[in-house]
């Protein structure tokens, strides 16, 4: 079952929040809905959801309007809590299952599993208020994959977690995955999605910026990536002058340099062998998301010029 936005727009008022954004969703597979805040992404996932409805443009799941999918098909975490603070956890849980149509019985399995695989078990007979915010999240992650739907819209699910928290809620995505679920999660945090995702979209005040597989999306600036590094860290203005290599960032142990391709990334190493300088590091590989996201809207390292109102590209479907 294929998610499908097909020309989305939602204004309010003179602002227009969602701008014609078009991208599909394949079925069992992780999609990163990527920007800064404000870019649109929540609007977007309420529209999905039939919270709000989109001026222009249809969202279908399968083929049919998700305003006729049943809502017991749908889990949703939104970015700001949603839960009752003075209302047990184990309890609040069983409860929001079964308004979804979940079996007493069934959600009582499916919590006992969660509450043990988000190490958070001791705090089943606590009210929600009485839970530090990590631990809020991840009840609200529990409130939305109960009754077992089958796609997950989750709105900054790693906002407000520790290093060993997104861990745990990492680990649970991949378990969800596994058992055929498709997954939607919003983040204005590159490096998460890059570790999790199968396909990305990157959205931009309310413009869709690009969208596809990740390794098309960082494969679309046209341009690799050679970290070099050398011992003692000398002086390296050789570098500008070779052909095609832009010094895109000083770090503290090496220098990252967008190139065109392989080969003149091998002029680099050829020029520092030939000058005899001792290399400690050489790695080329292609723009991060980050990378990808800043030059899409700021311009490449050596422009940095903003594309507001750039056409969208469309990579390789998110279904292949």
């Amino acid at each position: 079952m294929t998610l499908t936005i097909d020309h989305v727009t939602k204004s309010y008022g003179s602002f227009r929040a969602v701008d014609d954004v078009s991208f599909t969703v394949a079925p069992g597979r992780i999609f990163g809905f990527l920007g800064t805040n404000g870019a649109g992404k929540t609007t977007t996932m309420r529209m999905i959801l039939d919270i709000f409805r989109p001026d222009s443009g249809t969202i279908a799941w399968n083929g049919r309007p998700t305003r006729d999918v049943p809502r017991a098909a749908f889990g949703y975490l939104p970015e700001e809590r949603g839960l009752y603070p003075k209302m047990p956890v184990d309890s609040q849980l069983l409860f929001i299952a079964q308004l979804y149509g979940a079996g007493k019985r069934e959600a009582s399995a499916a919590l006992d599993e969660w509450l043990e695989r988000l190490g958070v078990t001791e705090n089943r007979n606590k009210r929600v208020e009485q839970l530090s915010k990590g631990n809020q999240q991840k009840i609200q992650f529990l409130a939305a994959i109960l009754h077992d739907p089958d796609i997950l819209i989750l709105d900054e699910p790693f906002s407000g977690l520790d290093p060993v928290n997104a861990d745990q809620m990492k680990r649970a995505f991949l378990t969800m995955r596994d058992r055929g679920k498709t997954i939607i999660f919003s983040t204005h945090q590159l490096d998460d999605a890059e570790e999790l995702c199968h396909d990305v979209a990157i959205i931009h005040r309310g413009g869709l910026m690009i969208a596809g597989d990740v390794g098309s999306v960082r494969r679309s600036t046209g341009h690799q990536v050679v970290r070099f590094g050398v011992s003692g860290n000398p002086e390296l203005p050789w570098l500008q002058e070779l052909e095609g290599v832009t010094v895109s960032r000083q770090r503290e142990d090496a220098v990252e340099l967008a190139v065109p391709d392989e080969e003149t990334a091998r002029d680099v190493l050829r020029e520092a062998v030939r000058r005899d300088l001792p290399v400690t590091q050489f790695d080329i590989s292609y723009p991060s998301l980050n990378e990808v996201f800043l030059s899409l809207v700021q311009g490449p390292p050596e422009a940095r010029a903003s594309p507001a109102g750039a056409p969208a590209r469309q990579l390789v479907p998110a279904a292949g």
